[in-house]
C-alpha cells in the first residue's frame, strides 16, 4: 500500500507485524493483551539490556515468583541473588518496592494509566507507557531506543539525540492509532529490532520504505553527541579466608551503586594512580598473604580496575554488616558481577 500520512503508517506496520512478530517469552500473539505482571517484569529487566540476554532471567523469575504477590512476598536478597548478572541493580531493588506497593495497595493488579504507573518505584515515562500500550491497550506513546530509530529515520531528524527526543515523542504520539496500540509499539520494536537497524539497515524489507524521509542517510541516522571518555577508577578487594574455608562478604550500602548487593570488603574506588593499589584498607582481624591478580570491569560511567589480595583471618568474628561464606555457596549470594571476577580471580590465582 502506498502511505502518504502518519496515519497510514499504523496499518502497514501492523499489517507487517501480524506476519512477522518475534516470539518473545513474555509477549502475547498479535491481537491479544499481554499479562501487565510479565509486560512490567520484562520493560524493567530490558532497560540498558538486550533482549538475548532477558530471556533466561525473565523464564527464572517467573518460575521461582509466577505473580506479582509471590514476587512481593520473596526476600530482597533473594531478588538480587536472581538478578546478579543483570546489572543497574537499582532495578531490582526497584522492582522489589514496586511488587510490595503493587500486592498491597493495588490488591496485585498494576493500574492501568501511565499516570497512576509512574508513581510507583522504577517506573518511568518509557517503562509507563509500554505497559499502559501492551498490557492495557491505552493509546500510549512508547519510546524505546529501536522506536528512537525508527521514528528518527522516518522523519530525517538530523538533531543528536537525545535533542531531539521532543520532536520524536510528538511523532509517535502522532502515529499511535487508538486500535492495537500496544501491537504499534511492538511492531515499533520489532522493526528497529530485525529490519531498521543500527549498522545497515534492510530497507528493501521495510513496509514503511515509501514515507521513510531518512532512507537516503539512513545509516547516518540517528545522530548522538560525542560520549565524555570514560575514567578508571582503582582500588583493592580482600578475598579474606577463615580457617574452614569460609570467606568473609560485606553488604553494600543501600542507597548508591551496587546498593544492597554483597562483596568482598575492600578500598574505596579512586582516580588515583597505581600506586593507591596496596592493601591499605584491609579490615584489622585479617593479614595479607599474597596477591591473585586483577581485574577489570566496566560501569555505565567509569571502568574499575581492582587488584586482588589474598588474605588470611587472624580473628575470626565477622566485623560490622559482614558475614561468612563457604566459597561453594557465594552463587547463591547476590553479588554482582564484578564481584564475581574478583572470586573468579582467588580461586584461579
Amino acid at each position: 500500500m502506498a502511505i502518504h500520512s502518519e496515519t497510514d503508517i499504523a496499518p502497514a506496520l501492523l499489517a507487517w507485524y501480524d506476519r512477522h512478530a518475534r516470539t518473545l517469552p513474555w509477549r502475547a500473539p498479535p491481537g491479544r493483551v499481554a499479562d501487565p505482571y510479565h509486560v512490567w517484569l520484562s520493560e524493567v529487566m530490558l532497560q540498558q539490556t538486550t533482549v538475548a540476554t532477558v530471556g533466561d532471567y525473565f523464564r527464572r523469575f517467573l518460575a521461582r515468583w509466577p505473580t506479582v504477590g509471590d514476587l512481593a512476598a520473596a526476600e530482597l536478597d533473594d531478588v538480587l541473588t536472581e538478578w546478579a548478572g543483570l546489572g543497574y541493580y537499582a532495578r531490582a531493588r526497584n522492582l522489589h518496592k514496586c511488587a510490595i506497593q503493587v500486592a498491597t495497595e493495588f490488591g496485585g493488579r498494576f493500574p492501568d494509566t501511565e499516570e497512576a504507573l509512574r508513581e510507583l518505584p522504577g517506573i518511568g515515562r518509557y517503562t509507563a507507557a509500554a505497559i499502559a500500550a501492551i498490557a492495557f491497550d491505552r493509546p500510549a506513546a512508547v519510546m524505546d531506543g529501536n522506536i528512537e530509530r525508527v521514528t528518527t529515520r522516518l522523519y530525517s531528524i538530523e538533531t543528536p539525540l537525545p535533542d531531539s527526543k521532543p520532536a520524536l515523542y510528538a511523532h509517535v504520539e502522532a502515529m499511535t492509532p487508538a486500535r492495537r496500540p500496544g501491537d504499534f509499539a511492538q511492531a515499533m520494536m520489532d522493526l528497529g529490532a530485525t529490519v531498521c537497524t543500527p549498522g545497515r539497515p534492510k530497507c528493501m524489507l521495510c513496509p514503511l520504505t515509501d514515507c521513510c524521509d531518512g532512507r537516503p542517510i539512513a545509516e547516518t541516522l540517528p545522530r548522538k553527541k560525542p560520549k565524555k571518555a570514560k575514567p578508571t577508577r582503582r582500588g583493592a578487594a580482600f578475598w579474606i579466608e577463615r580457617g574452614d574455608g569460609a570467606i568473609l562478604l560485606r553488604r553494600r550500602p543501600e542507597k548508591g551503586l551496587l546498593g544492597g548487593m554483597m562483596e568482598f570488603p575492600g578500598t574505596d574506588w579512586t582516580e588515583t594512580g597505581s600506586e593507591a593499589l596496596d592493601d591499605t584498607g584491609l579490615p584489622a582481624m585479617a593479614t595479607v598473604t599474597g596477591t591473585a591478580g586483577s581485574i577489570r570491569h566496566t560501569f555505565t560511567h567509569f571502568h574499575l580496575e581492582l587488584l586482588v589480595f589474598r588474605a588470611r583471618a587472624i580473628d575470626e568474628a565477622a566485623p560490622d554488616n559482614c558475614t561468612w561464606c563457604l566459597p561453594e555457596a557465594l552463587g547463591d549470594r547476590a553479588l554482582p558481577t564484578v564481584m564475581r571476577k574478583v572470586a573468579k580471580a582467588a580461586l584461579s590465582g
